[in-house]
């Protein structure tokens, strides 16, 4: 460290410059963020709809993530309850529809596997 005496008899010290600061992303806006798990939820809840069969699992799942969201939402206070409120609605129709089909598929399952000899004893001999 370098000091030099000027004539009033103080000292200048001389610093090395400081060094350059990286750069930070945006100013924040004082705005929320939209919770990532609404988000995941609206889109595995349209997608419980549009997907046969699979849409079944992908309904329950996106109920969870609705679940999870509605706590971090009210934990973080941020935005996306819209999100949840959709995605869990649009799961539960999914998981619905697919579950009256999956029961549909079993009852048929069951009433046609039935022995064939019962209904075809048409016989007039």
């Amino acid at each position: 460290m370098d000091y030099n005496s000027n004539t009033s008899g103080q000292y200048n010290y001389n610093y090395p410059p400081a060094p350059p600061q990286p750069p930070t992303g945006p100013a924040p806006s004082g705005e929320p963020n939209t919770n990532g798990k609404s988000i995941a939820a609206l889109v595995l809840g349209i997608l419980a709809i549009v997907i046969p069969y699979l849409g079944f699992f992908i309904g329950i799942v996106a109920i969870i993530f609705a679940a999870l969201s509605f706590k971090e939402i009210k934990i973080t206070n941020e935005k996306g309850h819209g999100f949840s409120v959709a995605g869990m609605v649009c799961g539960i129709i999914g998981t619905i529809i697919y579950g009256i089909i999956f029961l549909f598929i079993i009852i048929a399952i069951i009433a046609f596997s039935s022995s064939p000899g019962e209904f075809m004893n048409y016989s007039n001999f």
